[in-house]
């Protein structure tokens, strides 16, 4: 088996072509239908009418073709407040309107813990999502701020997310927030990109296909294997070997669905 979490790794194995696979499933089944399917990223609205347009610009098609989106699966519009203890929280603004009940919110969107932010004077918001994207060959995945969807009410700080091996370290992604300007509110609808993800292979001009897999007994048990690392060890990327070791050759199994028809 060849997996490896080094491309570097993989020289002396014969070059693959043709797309690579890439997998995606939710690890929790409860509500699903709320989450959308991550879209390929193109220009909406694209003007191809003349021979330079930037739409039928070859570098603008292969970057975009590499991206995919991630969209909200509720709306979101908060206030950052601090309680009584001076503790930060945040309140719904939306209220009785809201259609997402305040207890579900509050199991899905959280502020880490004041002593863990990065900046003393940032609050770090973080989304339990349950998209989680899997490999059978080496692949890096980036999580991004969606950069090239514009926003008629730009957030009030930054999104950052992460780089790591999908074949080997497959976990549930989080979407972090850096609330810099904490007197506006945080606004994001249902549907509204939330973040990109986009993929390094080897090579690297080969093409992605992003395909929805399903949850098998054998992905199961290899993502308990790794599930809650981070809550022991401080560098779980020292894991990775450890983990390829432990992976069975094949893991991805596409969802079969039923025919319009």
């Amino acid at each position: 088996m060849q997996l490896s979490v080094h491309f570097e790794n993989t020289g002396d194995t014969e070059k693959k072509s043709g797309p690579v696979t890439v997998g995606w499933f939710l690890n929790q089944k409860k509500a699903g239908i709320i989450y959308y399917p991550p879209e390929r990223v193109r220009s909406a609205e694209m003007n191809k009418k003349h021979a330079k347009s930037a739409s039928r610009c070859p570098a603008v098609i292969g970057m975009e073709s590499r991206y995919f989106v991630v969209r909200c699966p509720f709306d979101v519009n908060l206030e950052f407040i601090r309680d009584a203890d001076g503790r930060p929280a945040m309140r719904n603004l939306n209220g009785d309107k809201s259609g997402i009940r305040g207890n579900k919110l509050r199991e899905k969107l959280h502020i880490a813990a004041e002593h863990e932010w990065r900046y003393s004077d940032v609050p770090t918001l973080q989304l339990q999502l349950p998209y989680v994207f899997i490999a059978d060959e080496p692949v890096y995945m980036s999580q991004v701020a969606p950069f090239m969807h514009h926003s008629q009410n730009p957030l009030p700080g930054t999104i950052f997310g992460g780089r790591f091996p999908i074949n080997v370290w497959p976990r549930p992604l989080m979407w972090a927030f850096e609330w810099h300007d904490t007197t506006k509110p945080l606004k994001i609808n249902r549907g509204d990109p939330l973040f990109y993800v986009t993929f390094e292979t080897s090579p690297q001009d080969r093409s992605i296909v992003c395909t929805e897999v399903e949850l098998t007994q054998d992905l199961d048990d290899y993502m308990e294997l790794i599930s809650g690392a981070v809550n022991y060890v401080n560098q779980t990327f020292s894991l990775f070997e450890a983990a390829e070791q432990r992976r069975p050759e094949t893991l991805l199994k596409p969802v079969k669905r039923r025919s319009a028809d």
